[in-house]
């Protein structure tokens, strides 16, 4: 993390496009949620190299779960745009790679339109809106919360004013389809995809709560048979025994690790805090923290 700064930030427009740019020439994507500058430039940094190649993540994930916990907010959409926005701009002053919003139900139609010039004049690539309406509840609840889907027209009116609304070529609108989840079958989240991509959406998220894969790789079969090229989403949350490399020969070309940050910080400092209350010092948890020496190198500029 001792490289400069200098060389980090990049236009909004340079950065809005750089998801397309992505996707055209690499066959599939990893995207990790950032929550946090610190966090961002940690994902920008890190790499694994195996059989002389260098494999790295290519964007951010925007959550509204991490973004409303980081808070002590509930995931209910409490947590607005504007806040959130706010966080990524602070995002983009010191990095470079692309981000993709999870824009929750999207909200009103009316302040939607709105929602979607501001993303794209802050530089954000894309933005993922679920086909669920009312108060949002986190998908993983599944049935045991009340959760209602929207109509598939009233969506696709909703696709519809968001494309119109758009003002540059490379913003991406991703249609995010929770039949799966609501257990309404694989024939109404195929209908729904066919139904949101004739609407004007740039590529299609397919969610599910189960344990293992097999409905998302039935879906990205059958979805792939109509359409090859369009973007697929997929985030393997419950199902993580897949591996990335079994998801995009499956047809999924942009894969999103989407709380992880922020799950794996969480245990971290939870477990120094009674450590400290029980020694009454901090000798012995030391070695589980980053060393003064190195925070302090940790930021260009600070020195």
């Amino acid at each position: 993390m001792s490289k400069s700064i200098a060389n980090k930030g990049q236009t909004p427009g340079s950065r809005r496009g750089a998801l397309r740019e992505l996707l055209n020439n690499k066959k599939a994507i990893r995207v990790m949620e950032a929550h946090s500058p610190l966090s961002a430039m940690l994902i920008e940094e890190a790499e694994y190299i195996k059989g002389g190649v260098n494999h790295k993540f290519d964007a951010f994930w925007s959550s509204s779960l991490t973004d409303s916990t980081l808070r002590g907010q509930p995931d209910t959409e409490l947590v607005n745009y504007s806040r959130r926005f706010n966080s990524i701009a602070d995002i983009f002053n010191v990095t470079n790679s692309p981000l993709i919003f999870d824009g929750d139900t999207g909200g009103q139609i009316e302040h939607l339109v709105y929602h979607i010039r501001e993303a794209e004049n802050l530089g954000i690539s894309a933005i993922i809106i679920e086909d669920k309406t009312g108060l949002k509840k986190n998908s993983l609840f599944g049935n045991e919360v009340k959760q209602t889907q929207a109509t598939v027209d009233d969506f696709c009116t909703k696709i519809r004013a968001a494309k119109e609304a758009q003002l540059t070529p490379e913003f991406m609108l991703i249609a995010r389809i929770e039949s799966l989840i609501l257990e309404t079958g694989m024939d109404d989240a195929i209908d729904r995809a066919l139904r949101y991509v004739e609407a004007g959406a740039d590529g299609i998220m397919i969610h599910s709560r189960l344990r293992t894969p097999d409905e998302i790789l039935e879906f990205a079969k059958i979805f792939r048979s109509h359409y090859p090229q369009i973007p697929l989403v997929c985030v393997p949350t419950s199902f993580n025994e897949i591996t990335f490399e079994h998801l995009v020969k499956s047809g999924f070309n942009i894969i999103i690790y989407a709380n992880h940050m922020l799950r794996a910080s969480y245990p971290a400092m939870r477990e120094i805090l009674p450590q400290i209350l029980k020694y009454g010092r901090t000798r012995e948890i030391e070695d589980k923290c980053i060393s003064i020496k190195e925070i302090l190198n940790l930021i260009p500029g600070t020195k």
